[in-house]
């Protein structure tokens, strides 16, 4: 398929906790154009800390922190932004608040929008989430990007609320999709979502030594190709 080409990571990092060094590592040896964070920083000194996280990796803020309740986009210098928005979830009592960030950008021309969400561990929250979600994305016109931690795997029925119409880039299977834990990953819990119209390249879980260290997840890469305008 000819277009231009976009190289797209979904990582949930773990609120940081973990190997910092080995976190800045990985990301910049992947080499990403635009990364979809989970558990980014959300409070106190929320702006320095997703400035200073996207510094690590060699990029820049495009949305998120604490307005998107922890989800961040982050892109390269070859990515131009042109809109942001957010999105927050109802607030169930005792529970987190949650949402989901949105970026509306280009690259050499190609237009698409990017956003990712981080659902609820609760399973009787999560289904409202995800229609919340699928209604925000399913506004957007022309080619979408879609990332998340969505706490379930792909038989649950909020993963296939925000699936339903758009293309996961796993593909059939051919490889591994398990996400979780890191360590040792049992669980698919990290999608990676395109509209029809983008083309997948490669899929991938990222699984290296450095991964492992860098979060409890493992993070989902997909090379697309953006179609030409």
């Amino acid at each position: 398929m000819s277009g231009v080409s976009l190289r797209v990571l979904s990582y949930n990092v773990h609120g940081l906790r973990d190997d910092r060094a080995a976190l800045s590592g990985l990301v910049r040896e992947i080499a990403p154009d635009v990364v979809i964070v989970q558990e980014a920083p959300r409070r106190f000194r929320w702006r320095t800390r997703c400035a200073a996280l996207a510094d690590s990796f060699g990029m820049v803020v495009a949305e998120g922190g604490m307005p998107a309740l922890g989800n961040l986009l982050l892109v390269s210098l070859r990515v131009r932004v042109h809109e942001t928005w957010c999105l927050r979830y109802p607030l169930t009592p005792g529970r987190h608040l949650r949402g989901a960030a949105f970026a509306r950008c280009s690259v050499r021309g190609a237009r698409f929008t990017v956003s990712g969400s981080h659902l609820a561990t609760d399973p009787a929250e999560r289904p409202t989430q995800a229609a919340l979600w699928k209604e925000s994305l399913a506004g957007v016109e022309g080619p979408l990007v879609a990332g998340g931690d969505l706490n379930e795997g792909p038989g649950g029925g909020a993963w296939r609320t925000v699936a339903d119409g758009l293309t996961d880039t796993a593909g059939p299977g051919g490889g591994s999709t398990l996400t979780f834990p890191a360590t040792l990953p049992r669980l698919r819990l990290d999608g990676l979502f395109v509209s029809p119209g983008i083309g997948v390249k490669h899929y991938e879980v990222v699984e290296s030594d450095a991964a492992r260290r860098a979060s409890d997840h493992l993070p989902v890469l997909a090379e697309l190709t953006l179609p030409s305008e």
